[in-house]
């Protein structure tokens, strides 16, 4: 893909520290080192993730040296930003598994043979006590207690750790360690992006620029992407999972799901946004974004496919051509056990709160009590909310 400066500095950016500096840096032609860090808490990504790595796969696509950095030393202290309390901690073994499959994940954006695989631990695990209070200095306790995350502990009357003040210094120590010339983030990492730049500067070195991108809004059309929330669309999920879930976001989603996790141009998005103000079916273009995203990672086939069983399930009412068929070990089951044994929900806690809502149904009769007893007598068909099927029988 043919990449322009222009492109790679306002598409999908939320800001540029500092625009003028980077502009420079592009135009001399100089091959640049362009950092994303990552503190690998989990092991599945979703297409939230990827729209940093898409913005880092156009400057790989420019000719710049890609820094695709692990945490395996500061994942196991955990960033605070955007938590009122401090977040669980890793081991370093758990953190370099994930790391192993979010390379794998990521390699369907990125070209991973031609990227650096750096590790934090390689240099953050040798600084001894003199180098922290050395890195300690460059900042006030003043200028951390700013951050709003903060500002909203104090408030709540929830704790602060010390620990977390060093978080910024470590990902900012990180940047002195690679000597990057660019690093990206998410927007909710700007402080520790521009950290980077104040240590740089602090052990002589030219600071780095920052280029923020935005944070990808849930399927539920309020708040960020996310696993905890249910309101995301994985990139291991399956076509069929994928073109379900895009086609429930809310339609004011559309234009910036095609900005943000597809590669549709911005004169093609520009035509679909001018269509939709003329009054065409939202459905005709969430169709076309679950289509692109499906591509992205899958193939188009798999999309074609997607398409095809999707209409055939919501638009004549029918039912999956494929729905899995699983042998049980016994004929009575408790309704949350049974979903638990089919593996159908990540949790019983998330099974309860979908029988509250409404949301299981077994032979097309909506289960209204957790206490619901199934009698596998003969096949049953399980349904969980409008796309997961699978069909039970005692074997």
């Amino acid at each position: 893909m043919k990449i322009d400066n222009k492109s790679l500095l306002n598409r999908s950016v939320v800001d540029v520290i500092v625009r003028k500096e980077l502009e420079e840096k592009l135009a001399s032609g100089k091959q640049l080192k362009v950092k994303l860090g990552i503190d690998p808490s989990g092991a599945d990504l979703h297409i939230g993730h990827m729209v940093v790595i898409k913005k880092l796969r156009e400057f790989q696509d420019a000719g710049h040296h890609i820094q695709l950095l692990f945490g395996n030393f500061t994942g196991q202290i955990g960033d605070p930003t955007d938590k009122l309390n401090s977040r669980p901690v890793k081991t370093k073994q758990e953190l370099e598994a994930n790391a192993k499959k979010y390379i794998e994940q990521a390699g369907t954006i990125l070209d991973t043979d031609k990227i650096d695989v750096q590790w934090n631990a390689d240099w953050l695990s040798k600084l001894n006590f003199a180098d922290v209070v050395k890195l300690a200095q460059v900042f006030t306790v003043h200028q951390m207690l700013e951050r709003d995350m903060y500002q909203d502990r104090i408030k709540k009357n929830n704790p602060i750790y010390m620990h977390e003040f060093l978080y910024p210094l470590m990902q900012g120590y990180d940047s002195v360690a690679l000597k990057s010339d660019l690093e990206l983030g998410g927007t909710d990492q700007t402080f520790n992006l521009l950290a980077g730049r104040t240590i740089q500067k602090a052990y002589g070195q030219t600071p780095q620029n920052v280029l923020t991108v935005p944070l990808l809004v849930g399927t539920d059309g309020k708040e960020k992407m996310g696993k905890s929330l249910d309101n995301y669309i994985g990139v291991m999920e399956s076509p069929k999972e994928m073109f379900g879930k895009t086609m429930s976001i809310p339609d004011e989603l559309i234009l910036n799901y095609f900005e943000l996790a597809t590669y549709t141009t911005l004169e093609d998005i520009a035509k679909v946004k001018e269509a939709l103000e003329e009054g065409e079916n939202p459905r005709n273009f969430k169709i076309k974004l679950a289509k692109a995203i499906i591509e992205l990672y899958h193939d188009k086939t798999s999309a074609d496919h997607a398409e095809k069983e999707f209409i055939e399930i919501f638009a004549n009412k029918g039912l999956p051509e494929d729905i899995e068929l699983k042998k049980l070990p016994k004929e009575k089951w408790n309704i949350i056990d049974l979903i638990a044994e089919l593996g159908m929900t990540a949790s019983k806690g998330e099974t309860r709160r979908l029988i509250a809502g409404g949301g299981v149904k077994v032979d097309g009769n909506k289960i209204e009590s957790i206490e619901a007893e199934i009698n596998i007598t003969e096949e049953k068909l399980i349904q969980i909310g409008k796309r997961k099927f699978i069909k039970a029988i005692k074997g």
